[in-house]
């Protein structure tokens, strides 16, 4: 997220200039789904290098289960910063997020992407967007996900909270994690959101200090365990409290080859950042 999607996802929240024609948003009542697209494109493995250094996986000649996340990413700002999408991305909250890859993607392949979202659905805390992302290369789908948005407001007592583990496994690794973690890994990732760089530009957005990506927290238990997933996999993670930087999170995992599930905790009282499970695809 370039400062110029940055900018366009922000100012529908600013009163007074959301008005604008150009910036104001439709009706929630008129929304009927928005999908967007983009050209094949060669990977780049310099840049599957970076974000490999900034999330902990090794380097191989295929990309981490993660990556294709990016090339989705750019897609759901494209939609959020439209006018015919209703809400703001400014205090959409990432809350779930769904991978399901099918193979190893090559650093040698050509791949395009394609998102949609549809009507919200409601949840325990207001109301949930689901942004269902493919990726393909040539004519094969080779990666999805789905990349849920909260919404907060009305309170939906019959709606399901979301993801949901019996308990989180013990953290028995403990990370450091530095205050530049944010923009390291905005710098690759394109999402430069403010509540992820400086204290004083998280404050402005309402955390006492500036908070890690969610999908870091995902790349990074994934990498701690990547050689132990198999080729086709699904992938379900729950981002829990935020991970103010710098920080400490401790690292959980139980289970075996054929599923496992593993969280991040707060090293002190335990309490979840993220939730998540594998299985075989």
């Amino acid at each position: 997220m370039g400062v110029r999607t940055l900018a366009r996802a922000a100012l529908p929240a600013v009163p007074g200039i959301n008005l604008l024609p150009g910036i104001r948003k439709v009706p929630a009542a008129q929304f009927q789904g928005l999908s967007a697209s983009g050209p094949p494109t060669p990977i780049d493995a310099r840049h599957v290098a970076a974000y490999s250094r900034v999330c902990g996986f090794p380097r191989r000649d295929t990309v981490p289960v993660t990556y294709p996340h990016l090339l989705g990413f750019d897609l759901h700002m494209e939609i959020m910063s439209s006018p015919e999408f209703p809400w703001p991305a400014i205090g959409t909250v990432h809350v779930e997020n769904t991978i399901t890859s099918h193979r190893p993607i090559a650093l040698t392949e050509t791949l395009g992407a394609t998102t949609s979202v549809g009507a919200p659905r409601p949840h325990a805390k207001g109301m949930v967007l689901d942004f269902v992302t493919t990726i393909s290369s040539g004519d094969e789908i080779v990666w999805e996900s789905i990349s849920s948005y909260l919404r907060r407001g009305r309170v939906d007592e019959s709606a399901e909270p979301g993801l949901s583990l019996p308990a989180p496994p013990e953290g028995r690794a403990v990370w450091d994690l530095p205050a530049d973690l944010g923009r390291r890994y905005g710098a690759v990732s394109g999402d430069l959101n403010p509540i992820h760089l400086y204290p004083l530009t998280a404050q402005a957005l309402g955390f006492k200090r500036q908070i890690a990506h969610g999908m870091w927290t995902k790349a990074r238990c994934l990498a701690a365990i990547e050689n132990r997933l198999p080729d086709a996999v699904r992938i379900e993670v729950a981002f829990k409290k935020p991970v103010f930087l710098p920080g400490k999170v401790a690292f959980g995992l139980e289970g075996d080859r054929s599923s496992w599930q593993f969280a991040l905790t707060n090293p002190g009282d335990r309490s979840p950042h993220l939730v998540g499970r594998t299985a075989a695809a």
